[in-house]
């Protein structure tokens, strides 16, 4: 597919529209629900479409799906709490309403990485505001987004209001981008594009929802709890072997905890993960999604151990078929120097670097671009509260690395994006606000 489909879909949406934003709102949560118990039935199936798509071992894939249809039944209640509202008057016999209403079509762009719930974070709050899609899925992960569409089908969602586009990136972002047709536009994925996508889309004015890229640190104080942080560790850096926008990317430990912590790091990695097939019943952890996330992660290793770091395990490809690299702990890290603390590194390399003071592990957490998530280990409840405040991201986790929530809203600053998608704040993405003064005189 690519430019001509795309515009065919535009249209369709475009037809759409209308019927689509006049349905009554508990009927469009009627069948955003609906959508999300197909998608609990058949989590099964999704799961094994999307792992043999992205190399997720199985039960990820299907606990993704599970949690992809959660945001459906989310945005099925938000549907109907979509609110205005009325302000006193400038003069006598005037009333002043607030009123939202759907932006219209509405361009989505998700990433292989999480094929399911990027689609249906987006998706879900554009219908559920009343606006229809157009979705342009990943090239890796084209039948996660296909089987979806079947099912909203399958659920009442009327032709023409959820679409399908998949294809080469370039003729069908294009496409999306030039369309004045298109009203908004939803995109997850590189920084890098991200910013493309943000200067385009200034010629026809968009509304521009930007998930992009993070560089999470994780910072172990001296009072924090050892086995919740290094068990909390392992759960955030290897889900879906490292491929996570808000996966821990730099580790901080203060010096008085540094070698216990990674002792104990390099101990619980051995014993509980296991890098396999997706349908191998004892892998924890699957494949990367190509051979050149796999050159990436040499690269990085090679990079941080030509200026100083050691390496305590893993550090290189696993042999045979597949894009599989070993679980990596690095130390002796620099972070100003080093790519693997520079950028963001989306595979299973752990870099972890010593400091000695709050005030020096904020300066350096707050040293990038980007500013999805951040996390902190301490039991101090003032320390919590005063590095939540100094800490310039988007989302943070004290204590626990379980981000992501339909309920919650998800986004970053700086240089992560746009917007934010879940929780109440989500579906005011997919609204304008219109602002009626009437003369009762």
């Amino acid at each position: 597919m690519g430019r001509e489909e795309t515009l065919q879909a535009i249209d369709a949406a475009k037809s759409a529209f209308e019927g689509w934003k006049n349905m009554l709102p508990r009927e469009r949560a009627k069948i955003l629900y609906c959508w999300a118990q197909l998608m609990h039935q058949h989590r099964k199936s999704l799961g094994t479409i999307l792992s043999r798509e992205c190399g997720k071992v199985l039960a990820e894939g299907m606990g993704e799906c599970q949690y992809a249809g959660r945001y459906l039944e989310w945005y099925a209640g938000e549907a109907e709490r979509v609110y205005g509202d009325i302000i006193a008057g400038p003069r006598a016999g005037v009333t002043t309403t607030v009123v939202r209403r759907p932006v219209g079509v509405v361009g989505v762009i998700t990433p292989w990485n999480f094929p399911s719930s990027m689609v249906t974070r987006s998706v879900g709050g554009a219908l559920a505001a009343g606006c229809t899609a157009v979705l342009k899925a990943s090239e890796y992960t084209p039948f996660s987004a296909l089987v979806l569409a079947q099912l909203a089908a399958a659920a009442g969602v009327p032709a023409g209001v959820f679409n399908v586009i998949t294809g080469d990136a370039e003729p069908i972002g294009t496409a999306l981008l030039d369309s004045f047709d298109v009203r908004k536009l939803a995109f997850t994925g590189s920084t890098r594009t991200g910013k493309h996508l943000y200067a385009r889309s200034a010629a026809t004015m968009k509304k521009l929802g930007l998930e992009l890229g993070g560089n999470a640190p994780f910072i172990v104080f001296d009072d924090a709890d050892l086995n919740r942080a290094v068990s909390a560790l392992i759960a955030s850096k290897f889900r879906n072997a490292g491929q996570t926008c808000i996966s821990s990317n730099r580790v901080f430990v203060h010096e008085s905890m540094h070698d216990a912590f990674v002792a104990r790091l390099v101990r619980e990695i051995v014993a509980a993960v296991h890098v396999g097939n997706s349908f191998d019943v004892n892998a924890t952890v699957g494949s990367l999604i190509n051979g050149a996330a796999v050159d990436k992660m040499e690269a990085l290793v090679h990079d941080a151990v030509a200026k100083g770091a050691k390496v305590e395990l893993g550090g290189k490809r696993i042999s045979g078929p597949g894009y599989f690299f070993e679980p990596t702990v690095l130390t002796c890290v620099k972070h100003e120097t080093m790519n693997c603390c520079q950028q963001e590194i989306f595979g299973p390399i752990v870099p972890i670097v010593k400091f000695s003071s709050e005030s020096e592990v904020v300066r350096l957490a707050n040293a990038t671009r980007s500013g999805l998530a951040a996390y902190i280990y301490t039991q101090d409840y003032r320390r919590q509260s005063r590095v939540a405040e100094q800490l310039e991201f988007g989302m943070l986790g004290v204590n626990d690395v379980g981000l992501s929530s339909p309920s919650a809203p998800f986004g970053g600053v700086k240089e992560s994006g746009l917007g934010r998608d879940g929780s109440k704040y989500g579906i005011d993405a997919f609204v304008d606000i219109k602002y009626v003064l009437e003369s009762r005189v």
